[in-house]
């Protein structure tokens, strides 16, 4: 998607991927093979290109070094140190004076189980580095039998963080785009709901209350800055039953969340990324129409028997206002992401029924 916003705006486009027939190499001119650790392959990449950016923050630092020798890397290296491991970014959001619900670093299972005594019971252990969906997380206290020393074990026994679950009204999420000129744009806030970890569903514009979303702005914005941000960067924050606002974690990519910002924005997330990355002009984000996604996990893609079988897209197209978007993967599995429903409205609850109503079909 972003290789396509790319295309539009007269460039040429390269990517490094793990897998050489990935979605993008359909797309774009050229594909280098290389996991997030080959720093030879990007600096192969780099080599031939005026510009660096990213759209997964596993990417290694070595990998970052080897491409900056040869183009600016945007985001950077620093802001990317530092957001790799959740333990560095809550202690950063911290120093920083961001609102934050409590929480503990864990190197040990004894750690974990001093944590679930002062800040318990109820808490999310999620990995220090890797993991996103739902993945290379534990959940203790929620009724289950897992204990913390289970928990620490799940967990491989490496460090990770352990999270307070606080009361949620709700979560939304803050995108901002920082070009290297300085230049500084923010788009509305998105509404999200998750499923099982997973993102299910996201509306643009949130309509959390006009102070709320001031907060909210000032917040993401304050995060661009001191970052001293070069491309985007999501802010993903809860909304607390007793009226706080709580930053969860930060994604400098483009995000979920905002996938619906195509449809929704003038300029969408995709094109913004582009924009920021090449120190354009940044686009305008105003909202033009409420406008919302559901997600497509590959569940829905095998029946009750787990027989494989096509999703009905024509019976979800069939709903007024409803897009089809799907990425190119290769196989379905369950959980996977496989595309994303898009649908407009009057209102961002008419947008969200439509996307409802239209996944309901498949």
């Amino acid at each position: 998607m972003m290789a396509m916003a790319a295309r539009s705006l007269g460039y040429r486009v390269q990517v490094m991927d793990p897998d050489p027939s990935c979605p993008a190499r359909f797309v774009v001119d050229a594909c280098f093979e290389g996991n997030w650790n080959d720093a030879r392959a990007a600096a192969d990449l780099a080599r031939g290109s005026d510009v660096i950016t990213l759209e997964i923050e596993q990417v290694s630092l070595a990998c970052l070094d080897a491409a900056q020798k040869f183009a600016p890397v945007r985001p950077g290296r620093e802001l990317m140190r530092i957001i790799q491991d959740r333990i560095l970014q809550k202690t950063w959001l911290a120093e920083h004076g961001f609102p934050l619900g409590p929480w503990r670093a864990i190197e040990s299972e004894e750690d974990l189980v001093k944590a679930a005594a002062e800040i318990g019971p109820r808490l999310f252990v999620k990995s220090a580095r890797g993991g996103y969906d739902g993945r290379s997380q534990v959940k203790l206290g929620f009724g289950d039998a897992t204990t913390p020393a289970e928990a620490w074990k799940l967990l491989g026994e490496k460090p990770c963080v352990a999270e307070q679950a606080v009361e949620l009204d709700r979560e939304i999420s803050v995108m901002v785009a920082r070009a290297p000129n300085g230049e500084t744009k923010s788009f509305s806030s998105a509404m999200n709901h998750h499923e099982k970890q997973i993102l299910a569903w996201s509306v643009i514009p949130s309509s959390i209350r006009a102070e709320m979303e001031n907060q909210a702005q000032g917040i993401a914005a304050r995060i661009a800055q001191e970052f001293e941000l070069e491309g985007l960067i999501a802010v993903e924050m809860f909304v607390t039953k007793s009226g706080n606002l709580l930053v969860n974690e930060l994604a400098p990519r483009p995000h979920n969340s905002y996938h619906a910002s195509e449809r929704a924005c003038v300029t969408s997330q995709f094109e913004q990324a582009i924009r920021a990355a090449c120190d354009l002009p940044l686009g305008d984000v105003s909202v033009v129409q409420p406008a919302a996604i559901s997600n497509l996990l590959g569940d829905l893609w095998f029946d009750k028997e787990g027989n494989c079988r096509e999703p009905r897209w024509d019976a979800a197209l069939a709903v007024p206002g409803v897009r089809l978007h799907l990425y190119e993967k290769h196989s379905a599995r369950p959980g996977r992401k496989m595309g994303h429903l898009s649908a407009v409205g009057a209102t961002p609850e008419e947008a969200v029924e439509r996307v409802l109503e239209a996944q309901g079909k498949l």
